[in-house]
């Protein structure tokens, strides 16, 4: 299987690292041989800025040559790894840039009448996030930490099915314990897939 993690941290001493790191470690001890590439957003200076201009047509940008690596990336891939935390109730700016100037019309879907139709459907999502807040406020009263992700950019707009999520809760207050335990079970998952 072909995966591509897509990973949006800048601190490589932070927990959301060792995340990644687990996630690596499941996937190097897993018997299915997996292909993984490692797509880091902050060490690829990936510009999210998405630019409209007689130059940048809305219309061309699953053409644009600047992001044509990406496009195949995720092309290529059967299983999308996305890695961030939940900052401001929602995917850090820069993950939100790439997929404003990657998952566009005539790459990622197309209308067919008034609803969009998924180009990429077959493909898998496995979301992984961190945040701050207690988990029965989340449910309660934070309505988009990853649904803006999982429901509305991957499966309706896409046609991507996510396969899991695992959050990790109230960060600031768990413990060291917690926190292993949910780097074991993330770990695990990988070299179960």
């Amino acid at each position: 299987m072909k995966i591509t993690v897509i990973y949006t941290y800048p601190n490589d001493s932070g927990y959301n690292h060792a995340v990644l790191e687990a996630v690596q470690r499941g996937f190097a001890n897993n018997t299915h041989n997996h292909d993984v590439t490692l797509l880091d957003l902050y060490k690829e200076n990936f510009d999210p800025v998405l630019r409209f201009d007689e130059n940048h047509r809305r219309r061309d940008l699953a053409q644009d040559p600047e992001t044509a690596r990406y496009r195949q990336l995720i092309t290529d891939s059967d299983l999308l790894v996305f890695i961030f935390p939940i900052w401001w109730a929602g995917m850090p700016a820069l993950l939100k840039g790439f997929i404003d100037r990657i998952f566009v019309s005539g790459f990622a879907y197309k209308y067919k009448g008034l609803l969009p139709q998924g180009l990429l459907k077959g493909k898998k999502a496995w979301l992984i996030t961190t945040h701050d807040t207690p988990k029965l406020f989340v449910n309660l009263f934070q309505q988009d930490y990853e649904k803006v992700l999982q429901r509305q950019v991957l499966k309706q707009m896409s046609g991507i099915t996510t396969i899991k999520h695992h959050q990790l809760s109230f960060m600031r207050k768990s413990s060291l314990e917690k926190r292993a335990k949910f780097l074991k079970k993330i770990e695990e998952f990988a070299r179960s897939l």
